[in-house]
């Protein structure tokens, strides 16, 4: 029963594992496209963010045009009016880019580039471990089959050698058992990092 507890633990684990890296590769490269879809710079500072936003340009080059030909022009009054109202559209979209990047970016790149590598690493560590493991009780059994009285000598030691092996191997799958299976319990907020992505959700939050 306890093997086959094992077993089923142990597929369910490669089940996930293929899950995180399918996972950190789609979330890598939305995070680089989402990135490229935006007009401001990416970790700047808002007024910075804001200069340099092709609406923000507009929004000068109009209103300076609006100012050259004066108000006694229809042309420079709506060159102004609208002007203004492109300085609007700048500031809100600046807004929304930072709004982006805090509740969208930050997180997709933490799990693409953190969160998930450290688990796959904690699993070649495991697997290095039972190597080990594997290779101390290779000695110990040669030594308890020996007739060397010097390899016989060795044997208590080789046994504590392999037990303490074992232990790491216990302790470390102990451990990515529950970051795996963590990871799979969070595969709700995963997804809605993709819903925030959504025009209409993307909106209701803007209104809120």
């Amino acid at each position: 029963m306890k093997k086959q507890f094992n077993r089923m633990r142990q597929l369910a684990n490669q089940t996930v594992g293929r899950r995180m890296e399918l996972v950190r590769l789609m979330s890598h490269n939305t995070h680089k496209r989402l990135v490229s879809c935006l007009q401001g710079q990416l970790g700047t500072d808002t007024e910075k963010r804001h200069k340099k936003l092709p609406l923000t340009a507009l929004s000068q080059a109009m209103q300076e045009g609006g100012s050259q030909l004066g108000d006694e022009s229809l042309i420079g009054k709506m060159m102004d009016v609208c002007g203004e109202a492109e300085s609007r559209l700048a500031s809100e979209l600046m807004q929304y880019e930072v709004q982006i990047e805090r509740d969208i970016l930050d997180p997709l790149n933490t799990l693409a580039e953190i969160e998930i590598p450290n688990i796959l690493k904690q699993r070649k560590q495991l697997a290095k471990l039972v190597l080990d493991y594997d290779s101390a009780k290779t000695r110990w059994y040669q030594a308890t089959k020996s007739s060397n009285q010097a390899m016989a000598a060795k044997v208590d030691s080789l046994k504590d050698e392999m037990d303490e092996a074992l232990n790491k191997v216990e302790i470390c799958k102990d451990q990515l058992s529950a970051d795996m299976y963590n990871f799979a319990s969070k595969e709700g907020d995963y997804a809605r990092y993709y819903l925030m992505v959504s025009p209409p959700h993307s909106h209701l939050s803007m209104s809120t």
